[in-house]
């Protein structure tokens, strides 16, 4: 596997090999001590999700209180995608800025988010199907979006008309988010990353 880290610290692509011959391929997606070697720490696998979206579905922008988080391990395994994250760490570098990664079922990369950064992901095929392993379950209290669409983050989604659920259409502002003191501190998430890397 090959990891190149992002522009937003906490964030990394991973490219696999691929074996492949005329019956078919074979490839590792996700392994647990090279990951951990890459981050500094292993991830926890809490829960895994799966979400199947049609052409033009638009979902996110969504994060995790810090401590614990929530940590993803993302990968596509039907069409394509363009995941994209968001870095909402108040305090953080490069707060505001976001990337994107195309994720499909050719290339077959995965993204890793440390916790306190955003996730979405726009889906560029119907079926597009992403399956992302996480390190906390899910908790319904400490989880939050921010709008997609917000003109402060500027995401530039591959579609003319973005589909989005009911959830995140009303999601607040990124500016609304900070105002409220509702957003991951930059030093906090730093702190916690150590102290999983001290386990």
């Amino acid at each position: 596997m090959k990891y190149r880290q992002l522009s937003i610290a906490g964030a990394w692509e991973i490219t696999p090999v691929q074996h492949g011959d005329p019956r078919g391929l074979f490839l590792e997606f996700y392994r647990f001590e090279q990951l951990s070697a890459e981050v500094g720490h292993p991830l926890r696998l809490a829960q895994g999700n799966l979400s199947v979206s049609a052409r033009g579905v638009v979902r996110g922008i969504h994060f995790a209180d810090v401590p614990p988080g929530q940590a993803k391990y993302i990968t596509c395994t039907r069409g394509a995608l363009l995941d994209v994250v968001v870095d909402i760490r108040v305090g953080s570098p490069t707060f505001g800025r976001w990337e994107g990664v195309q994720l499909d079922d050719v290339d077959r990369r995965a993204l890793y988010l440390s916790e306190g950064l955003g996730h979405g992901f726009c889906a560029l095929t119907d079926d597009a199907t992403i399956t992302y392993l996480c390190s906390e379950s899910y908790n319904p209290t400490g989880e939050h979006g921010i709008h997609p669409l917000d003109p402060e983050l500027g995401i530039v989604w591959p579609v003319d008309e973005p589909q989005l659920s009911a959830r995140d259409a009303a999601a607040p502002s990124l500016a609304e988010m900070r105002d409220a003191g509702r957003l991951p501190d930059f030093a906090t998430c730093e702190a916690y990353t150590q102290s999983l890397r001290a386990q």
